[in-house]
């Protein structure tokens, strides 16, 4: 027998109860970074250089973090230039206060200079350090000149892969690289993002995009959390990060029966669906989790699909047999020879956000973030398009 679980693709499926459009790919300019997968850790990183000796960045990609920081502890620049407190560009970067340094004075160390708050997910803490400048170079051969981005100490990067001790924030902020980018080369506010899994390497396409035959033929409007999700944020200060409007998720083509309340914002701005390149897999509400768990198992048991000890953190998991015919590459991921599992993890009754579409769900498709336009658009699966994140 042959089954299959196309139709239990999860991240399609979320997409398309999402009021999705007819879009293309943007035309091909700005700036090009190389996205590759640590195996260790399933964290994604890009690699860039940075200050007058070209200083090699190996830096996590946050679609949630604010901006550009890393471990300044052995960077040394002629091009580096802290940005004074209380200055113009102190107030547009929202910074706060002032940073002083009584040691000899160095990246990461200066006085009188504004204060920004690097936000670390894997330790959930921030830490106030100083915000600086410097040039930004890429890998196809473009300059960004004033770069904001804040010193860390490395002391701080419990949680890091460790071949990647930075982050970079891709959030829709004035200093996140591709406002930087769209703002000084007067290129649209967008970028296209395509991750890889193990072994590949994807790619990050700022401030427009890239030519290519694949099509992206759906789109979806990006939505504002009037509440910011931010550890620290003022009084009617939106969310930085990415929403979509998903009003419902089916499997087998059933719409799952959850609470509606639980796919929007409340007046605290709880609930609602955000993308991350953080949360390794999808992450659920409780009341969403459940139904949706015991329909995936319910249609797979309809097709002689066989139930197995479960795999942390997974919860359901299957037994993989050489004859299945799996199109739904995102829904389900190998933890060893013989056996599948759901790659979706239970997030608890009271989570922040109901849904977290997490990176591994984003694996292989190539996505545009279009920040003038206020919409997300898609591929779906390129491995259906005898193409990969590779390959774009």
């Amino acid at each position: 027998m042959a089954s299959s679980l196309h139709s239990l693709y999860f991240f399609l499926a979320i997409f398309i109860c999402s009021s999705v459009h007819a879009a293309n790919v943007p035309p091909s300019n700005g700036l090009v970074l190389p996205v590759k997968k640590d195996a260790k850790t399933s964290q994604y990183y890009t690699t860039l250089e940075m200050g007058s000796n070209r200083v090699t960045i190996n830096a996590v990609i946050d679609l949630g973090s604010q901006f550009l920081w890393f471990s300044c502890d052995s960077y040394t620049s002629s091009t580096y230039n802290p940005i004074p407190c209380e200055s113009q560009k102190c107030e547009k970067v929202k910074g706060f206060g002032c940073i002083g340094c009584s040691q000899a004075p160095r990246p990461g160390c200066t006085n009188d200079t504004c204060i920004a708050s690097p936000y670390s997910p894997f330790e959930n803490l921030l830490y106030p350090e100083g915000i600086a400048e410097d040039t930004l170079y890429s890998k196809n051969n473009m300059k960004v000149f004033e770069l904001p981005f804040s010193c860390f100490h490395s002391e701080h990067l419990t949680g890091f892969a460790i071949i990647a001790t930075r982050m970079l924030g891709l959030a829709r902020t004035e200093i996140s690289l591709h406002k930087q980018v769209a703002d000084k080369f007067k290129l649209p506010d967008k970028f296209a993002l395509c991750i890889p899994p193990d072994k590949g390497v994807g790619k990050i396409f700022i401030g427009g995009g890239k030519d290519t035959t694949t099509k992206l033929p759906l789109s979806t409007p990006l939505i504002i959390n009037p509440v910011s999700t931010y550890p620290i944020y003022s009084e009617g200060d939106p969310s930085d990060e990415y929403f979509i409007d998903v009003q419902s998720i089916r499997v087998e083509g059933t719409p799952l029966a959850i609470k509606t309340s639980y796919l929007t914002f409340d007046k605290e701005g709880v609930g609602g669906t955000k993308i991350s390149t953080i949360n390794n897999f999808t992450v659920l509400h409780s009341s969403i989790y459940k139904p949706f768990t015991r329909a995936f198992v319910k249609a797979a048991s309809n097709m002689k699909i066989k139930s197995v000890a479960a795999v942390a953190p997974f919860r359901e998991c299957f037994r993989k047999d050489v004859y299945w015919r799996i199109y739904g590459e995102n829904s389900l991921v190998k933890v060893n020879n013989n056996v599948l599992c759901l790659a979706f993890v239970d997030g608890g009754k009271k989570p922040r956000t109901s849904i977290v579409i997490g990176g591994y769900q984003l694996e292989d498709n190539l996505l545009e973030f279009d920040l003038v336009s206020s919409k997300i658009s898609f591929s779906s699966s390129l491995l259906r398009q005898s193409s990969s994140c590779s390959r774009v």
